[in-house]
């Protein structure tokens, strides 16, 4: 990872009473007085009973979740008289990031279907060239765009209680390919385990037998099919290049400590040491809008829309019928007839179905903000993974120091601009693997990413000396947080309170994490290399000084998830069934991040964008996927650590 705003400073900027609707060519028919008739007679214009109607036969339980009020009704009418002016598609996708365009490009599949795709920010390419738009396509550059906001949300956190009153800065990608186009590009999958735990967590049919054939449909993995990998999907993914000494050294040093070397940890064995997948191809960041989106903008039946905010879901009755959203200073409204699929992100989905009158219901008549539908756990169950980093000085300038001078980022730049090959090509954390914190542990609970350099203060300053360093933190937190509005103005960023560190187990994993790193680098592999501690440094010895090092160096991984949990209707806490659907609406589903049950073992892209591939199926009624009896590597013993 190179700290690319050296190069900047360098000068190196190298529907219901007239609706439109799409036919199979790009002509727009309008639908006739007797097409109107035949169509409400079939029921496919949606129902208009009242709410109150209804409830004296709801459940007790389903009761506690239809709270409404007459401003539904009012917000049907409203959307009904404006539907004479406004388009109307099969379905609408609001946010273009790595579920989005998984979603726009599979449900466009089908010709006889419309579909179309908002996005906050703008496209990932200026004037359609990648070498233009450097900042997003080059993956050593990918530190300009985690520390600016011109494609970025750029939230933050509460100050957080357990972390010395800190506040964390979470960046959130809002640009074609969502946060798939600001990552640090890390293809992980989790741990089959993880998938398992959803399917008892109530997401019926997203154990890992049906999820493993979504993951391999995906991807175009360099080294080819097997039965975990693809080899024919959109999504390349590729093993590193730079053949870095300190790559092979730590994955050494991982075997020396007694850790195994695993040749795919997406594959059957996660744990262990090894090289690490990443989504590049052919030097370039292949996010999901290059994957899946940027291939079909030529279809005649996906339209798009950037730099647009949406600000509410349309509802009549319990139906979501359509959007709002605001561009170029102008409201605008559009209409779904079949769904409108949310797909913004963790933070974004839960927000926007909290503006529309979707959540906790006492939050949201606070805000004056009417009440379409009471869901408590909307914003509710946050997950996300913290990381630190143990760093060692390096003895020898092999490390990405030098490459960091503005002279040698320069040539780096134009070698990439060129022919998109060198140290630009690649985001360097090409190695790393996952190993268990403790005896007893069924499956890896630590991750850690490997890095031939020093990264100070997530990349926006400049590194200092010649030092290597690890990524490493626990991967299935016991801190639950939660995101609430702050208003009802959809400008205003949510409260966000990830409640890090609040568990007594949370502090012990990453203390151990600490200590099991210092191992790896104080074995023989490292001994022509290793120089003073860097961080912690030696004076962080005793349980006290590792506790407080981690308040005070701990940061986010970028994973915030879980916060429109999946789950049965039966859980009081859930917010879409195992269909994606959200549970006491109609035509309205949520496809990201955000819908899983629980964080997985690792980085979060790969399964957003698996989970994206399954819900298409889902959508478009096509059977379920499945690879039964797919075997999972176990350790041998569990009564000791490694």
């Amino acid at each position: 990872m190179l700290t690319w705003t050296t190069l900047g400073r360098t000068g190196a900027r190298l529907g219901v009473i007239r609706s439109w609707r799409r036919t199979g060519d790009e002509g727009l028919q309008a639908l006739t007085p007797a097409r109107i008739h035949s169509t409400l007679q079939a029921g496919q214009l949606g129902h208009f009973s009242s709410l109150s109607s209804k409830s004296s036969s709801l459940s007790s339980t389903a009761f506690s979740r239809s709270i409404s009020i007459t401003a539904a009704n009012q917000n049907a009418s409203a959307s009904s008289a404006a539907n004479q002016k406004s388009p109307s598609y099969s379905y609408i996708i609001v946010g273009a990031g790595s579920a989005g365009c998984v979603l726009a490009n599979r449900l466009t599949e089908d010709a006889h279907e419309s579909v179309l795709l908002l996005e906050a920010g703008p496209k990932d390419m200026f004037l359609g060239s990648v070498r233009l738009s450097w900042k997003i396509h080059m993956p050593a550059a990918l530190t300009y765009n985690l520390c600016d906001e011109k494609y970025n949300w750029y939230y933050h956190t509460l100050p957080q209680a357990h972390m010395d009153n800190r506040v964390m800065y979470w960046p959130r990608g809002r640009v074609w390919g969502g946060s798939s186009s600001l990552n640090a590009m890390v293809y992980i999958r989790g741990h089959a385990e993880d998938y398992n735990r959803w399917q008892r967590e109530g997401a019926e049919g997203w154990d890992y037998e049906h999820c493993l054939p979504y993951f391999r449909k995906a991807q175009c993995h360099e080294l080819g099919e097997d039965r975990y990998r693809g080899g024919s999907g959109p999504l390349h993914v590729s093993r590193g290049k730079t053949d870095h000494p300190l790559h092979k050294t730590f994955i050494e040093a991982g075997q020396q400590a007694g850790y195994p070397f695993t040749d795919d940890m997406n594959g059957f064995q996660q744990e262990g040491l090894g090289w690490m997948d990443m989504t590049i191809h052919k030097g370039k960041r292949w996010s999901t809008a290059s994957a899946y989106l940027r291939p079909v903008l030529g279809r005649p039946n996906l339209k798009t829309e950037v730099q647009c905010l949406t600000t509410r879901i349309l509802f009549e009755g319990s139906r979501a019928v359509g959007v709002e959203y605001s561009q170029n200073g102008q409201t605008k409204k559009v209409f779904a007839e079949k769904e409108v699929i949310l797909s913004g992100g963790a933070i974004n989905s839960p927000q926007l179905l909290m503006l529309s009158g979707v959540g906790n219901a006492d939050d949201l008549t606070t805000l004056g903000i009417p009440v379409v539908q009471h869901l408590p756990g909307v914003g509710s169950n946050l997950q996300d993974h913290l990381e630190l980093y143990v760093q060692q000085q390096c003895t020898q300038p092999i490390t990405l120091y030098k490459a960091q001078k503005p002279f040698r980022m320069v040539k780096i730049g134009l070698e990439w601009l060129s022919v998109f090959t060198g140290y630009g090509a690649t985001a360097h954390l090409e190695s790393g693997g996952f190993i268990r914190s403790r005896p007893g542990v069924t499956h890896p609970d630590l991750q850690f990413h490997f890095l031939p350099s020093q990264v100070i203060d997530h990349g926006r300053v400049a590194s200092k000396i010649e030092a290597y360093q690890v990524h490493v933190g626990p991967m299935r937190s016991t801190s639950i947080g939660w995101m609430k509005l702050k208003s009802a103005n959809p400008l205003d960023h949510p409260i966000l309170q990830p409640n890090y560190l609040s568990t007594d187990i949370d502090v012990w994993e990453f203390r151990e994490s600490v200590k099991l790193s210092r191992e790896i680098f104080a074995q023989k592999a490292f001994d022509p290399f290793r120089g003073p501690e860097v961080q912690p440094g030696p004076a962080v010895q005793s349980d006290a000084e590792i506790d407080a090092f981690v308040r005070q160096k701990a940061d986010s991984a970028y994973h915030p998830s879980c916060t429109c949990k999946m789950g049965s209707p039966s859980d009081p806490m859930a917010v879409v069934d195992s269909d994606a659907r959200v549970l006491g609406l109609e035509h309205l589903r949520v496809v990201d991040a955000s819908i899983m049950p629980s964080v997985v073992s690792g980085n979060l892209n790969a399964p957003t964008v698996m989970m994206a591939e399954k819900a298409a199926d889902i959508i478009r009624g096509r059977p379920a996927l499945a690879d039964l009896g797919v075997p999972v590597y176990s350790p041998p013993i569990l009564d000791t650590q490694r």
